[in-house]
C-alpha cells in the first residue's frame, strides 16, 4: 500500500462532505459562502475541505475583492475514472449472476433477462 500524501485525490474524495462540495461545483464557480450554505457545520470545517481539494488540485481558487471563488479542476478526476473502470467487469460479473439468479428464482422470460443485463 502506498502511503498517504496530502495531495492524494482518493483522500479528497474520501470524505462525502468533500464529494458534495465538487457536485456544487461542477455547474460553475461558487464564492465560499454558497458552497458552505448547504452544510450544517462551521465554515472553518468547509476551509479545511476547501484546502484539501485545493492540494488535491481538485478546484482551484481566485479572489474578487474580499470573496474568494472556486472552480472544479476536473482532470485529476481521470485518475479516479480510470481505476474504477478496471472493476467493470467485475460488476458486469456480479449483475449477470444476479439476473441469472433471479431467472431461476421467478422464472423469468428470456425477454425480461435481456431487459435487466441492458440496465
Amino acid at each position: 500500500m502506498r502511503p498517504l500524501q496530502q495531495n492524494d485525490v482518493f483522500h479528497a474524495i474520501a470524505h462525502p462532505g468533500r464529494r458534495a462540495i465538487l457536485v456544487l461545483l461542477k455547474d460553475g464557480e461558487k464564492v465560499a459562502s454558497e458552497l458552505a450554505a448547504p452544510f450544517d457545520v462551521s465554515f472553518a470545517a468547509i476551509s479545511q475541505h476547501l484546502k484539501v481539494l485545493k492540494k488535491a488540485d481538485l478546484i482551484s481558487e481566485r479572489r474578487q475583492g474580499r470573496q474568494r471563488i472556486y472552480q472544479l479542476q476536473p482532470k485529476p478526476l481521470v485518475e479516479v475514472a480510470s481505476w474504477v473502470d478496471e472493476f467493470q467487469t467485475f460488476f458486469e460479473a456480479r449483475l449477470d449472476a444476479l439476473a441469472d439468479h433471479l431467472d431461476r428464482k421467478h422464472r423469468r422470460t428470456k425477454r425480461a433477462t435481456r431487459q435487466i443485463r441492458n440496465l
